[in-house]
């Protein structure tokens, strides 16, 4: 490990439970380990969706290594049973294959939290980081005491990251389980405050939505106010609502805390977007994708604000970086209509027609009742000249729930529509709607 920059991966931990049930226990472990290395401020981590996607996908630890850019992969199995916990973990070095440390830890369902914390600072011993008292202190600290409320709040993660409207109501009971256990559960009340905020972003959700979202955001961070996803929560439940000024301030106190968090430098690039500080938005999706070098989102986005902003020359090389992420991101799950869309975008922006075309119709061919798919359809057809298509798949995003007026406004790929009396319609219907909560 010869590189002054060190990077690890964690994979998703194997279920070697007698019934086989217990995925989410064995995700979530793996996450709070993601979380733990994520506060040390001498290594990178790879992200939770880019590790994840080799779940169950029989691949040589050293290509996965070279794919996700780090020196040392974690790897581990857990074993529940009752009341107690097998938990194997084995840490990797990707140059050579070998095992650079290994343990097995056999302890109570109950000290869940301190092997966590345990194999965190093996890790940083092994990797020689040296930890802070703050970045110590951030690593011991334990969100419940309860381990039902914590079994809940793993279920609702797991739901939550299919990211699928289906799941969304089953993240969201989840997370309500735990509160029922541990009132008192920061994390669980940012864990729902997320998932209103996304049924709104994404799915087409109601006011009810942003009012949970804004409330459930304000319980987390009076809990625990050195949450840093309790500010990120705060800052996208808040933005959704227009109230930019408290929202932006939300995403900063984030970063301050856990500078690796790439929600909120996703969201507040969104949200600077909103408000037309293009050049905001644009430092701030280089950070998240500085953050998650895996992520296909950030240079997405990015290379459709050079477009905007008249710097054409930026463009290109950063959209070939998207596209590179966005087809190993869909070599890994073919199925992510996000990545497919965002794909589309960028071979339009480079100007292959036919090539777009191929992919808005893989797109079209996926699920067509998320207000935020048939969005970006329409965005698709608006780019390729196909006037009418975008149109009519605009309306079928407004009439499945899509509210968001601002993006529909702000969004240059609609310029070629802005003159279409079927666009100014929905503009009109979509301010009409628009009677939000302002708590």
């Amino acid at each position: 490990m010869g590189e002054s920059q060190l990077s690890i991966a964690v994979l998703a931990f194997e279920d070697l439970s007698p019934e086989k049930d217990q995925e989410h226990f064995c995700d979530g472990i793996a996450e709070e380990i993601i979380n733990n290395l994520a506060q040390m401020s001498d290594i990178r981590v790879a992200a939770r969706t880019s590790a994840f996607a080799y779940k169950n996908k029989p691949e040589d630890i050293r290509n996965i290594g070279k794919h996700l850019n780090v020196q040392a992969v974690l790897e581990g199995s857990v074993r529940k049973a009752q009341n107690r916990l097998r938990i194997t973990t084995q840490l990797i070095d990707v140059a050579d294959g070998c095992h650079l440390w290994s343990e097995q830890f056999d302890r109570e369902i109950s000290n869940i939290f301190e092997i966590q914390v345990e194999i965190a600072r093996n890790i940083s011993r092994t990797l020689k980081i040296k930890l802070s008292d703050k970045e110590k202190l951030a690593i011991k600290k334990v969100p419940t005491e309860n381990i039902e409320a914590y079994d809940f709040y793993l279920r609702g993660r797991q739901f939550f990251y299919r990211h699928k409207r289906q799941y969304m109501q089953h993240a969201i009971d989840m997370f309500s389980r735990a509160i029922e256990q541990d009132a008192g559960y920061a994390h669980a009340y940012s864990g729902r405050a997320d998932c209103h905020s996304y049924s709104y972003y994404f799915f087409g959700g109601s006011n009810a939505d942003l009012e949970q979202a804004a409330k459930d955001s304000e319980t987390a961070l009076k809990l625990d106010p050195r949450l840093a996803e309790a500010h990120a929560a705060r800052g996208l439940a808040i933005s959704l609502i227009r109230k930019y000024e408290e929202a932006e301030q939300a995403f900063e106190n984030a970063i301050e805390l856990n500078p690796n968090l790439f929600e909120a430098y996703y969201f507040y690039a969104s949200t600077c977007f909103l408000q037309g500080k293009f050049d905001r938005a644009i430092e701030l999706f280089k950070e998240a994708g500085r953050v998650n070098p895996e992520d296909y989102q950030a240079p997405a986005y990015l290379a459709f604000l050079y477009q905007m902003t008249g710097q054409a020359d930026k463009m290109a090389p950063v959209l070939q970086e998207a596209l590179q992420k966005i087809e190993q991101r869909l070599a890994l799950n073919p199925d992510d209509s996000r990545a497919i869309y965002l794909g589309a975008g960028a071979w339009a922006r480079l100007g292959d027609q036919p090539k777009a075309m191929e992919w808005i119709k893989r797109l079209a061919a996926t699920e067509r009742d998320e207000p935020h798919l048939l969005y970006g359809i329409a965005c698709l057809y608006s780019m390729t000249g196909q006037i009418e298509e975008s149109i009519y798949y605009l309306n079928k995003a407004v009439e499945a729930g899509f509210a968001y007026r601002l993006y529909l406004e702000r969004d240059g790929d609609f310029d070629p529509i802005r003159s279409h009396p079927g666009y100014k319609t929905l503009v009109e219907t979509l301010k009409m709607r628009e009677k939000g909560p302002s708590t």
